[in-house]
């Protein structure tokens, strides 16, 4: 055999090989790397082995061990709901805010409860602090369009506003101007007359020309003094909350197209437990009634 060739710069033996001019030197690996990465060979065979690995056409390898993530969460959700049930029974039954908040354990739990529940499904409409937006209603105030007692937001969530559930809250805005209840001098009349219930600068003698058709149409719901009707959930127009706005483009709006918003049923959705916890939660917010 012939003697291996030296490179001189490096005094390290060459393979043989050489590309353009350039020599490989026959540098081995370092031991520990070679050792590492045949350990790291012989657990990725034993984990082929043991654990779930390989996919395949139907389903993929098991492994011996049969290990899942999922059963394993899914025995430890069970766990879980076994230690609650005996909360959420209590909570799924209870008439009234008071019976959670005469109890610091039941209370943090619900408010807790509520809140996870309030940001995974209502804050999309009504904004992460209940805050709400144009045509979805701010829930921090204590102003309730169907009520601001415990049972009465439990009902509203349970079953909606004109949700098609046969207990949701409903009534209509009628569109008087699409309608043609109201011609176009009626409705900037009107318009004048609901800024004049609000407390704001209107026309008066549009005031007074308005008056006797408010009587005549709007007070069946609203009331002859405007104060609204929560067994109807007609607003009150004499203050300065509003739902969709209250200046004089959307009051008009509001009155020549009508309004008929939803508020989806959470029946069949949420348990009754998650429906009363958000119920607390929502009363905690606006401090209920």
């Amino acid at each position: 055999m012939s003697k291996p060739e030296i490179d001189e710069t490096t005094g390290v033996e060459t393979t043989g090989h050489s590309w353009d001019g350039l020599k490989e030197l026959n540098n081995p690996l370092p031991r520990w790397w070679l050792i590492v990465f045949y350990i790291s060979i012989v657990w990725a065979i034993g984990y082929w082995v043991f654990m779930p690995a390989w996919p395949g056409l139907n389903g993929y390898t098991k492994g011996i061990r049969h290990h899942s993530e999922r059963a394993n969460v899914a025995k430890q959700v069970a766990k879980l709901e076994e230690a609650r049930a005996a909360t959420l029974a209590r909570l799924a039954s209870i008439t009234s805010a008071g019976e959670v908040e005469q109890d610091p354990e039941l209370f943090q739990f619900t408010m807790a409860a509520g809140k996870s529940l309030f940001g995974d499904n209502c804050a999309t409409c009504h904004g992460a602090g209940g805050q709400g937006f144009p045509g979805y209603p701010n829930l921090n105030d204590d102003d309730w369009l169907w009520g601001g007692t415990f049972p009465e937001i439990r009902q509203t969530i349970r079953h909606g506003a004109r949700s098609g559930d046969p207990e949701a809250h409903n009534n209509i805005m009628q569109a008087y101007g699409n309608d043609g209840a109201l011609n176009p001098d009626q409705l900037d009349d009107m318009v004048e007359y609901v800024v004049h219930l609000s407390g704001g600068e209107a026309d008066s003698a549009a005031v007074a020309r308005a008056q006797p058709t408010f009587e005549g149409v709007c007070a069946a719901c609203h009331g002859a003094d405007g104060k609204g009707n929560i067994a109807l959930g007609a607003p009150n127009l004499t203050d300065q909350i509003w739902l969709y706005g209250g200046d004089r483009t959307v009051i008009h709006e509001t009155l020549q197209k009508g309004r008929a918003g939803v508020m989806p049923a959470w029946q069949g959705r949420l348990s009754d437990a998650q429906i009363s916890a958000l119920a607390v939660y929502v009363h905690s917010l606006g401090g209920g009634q």
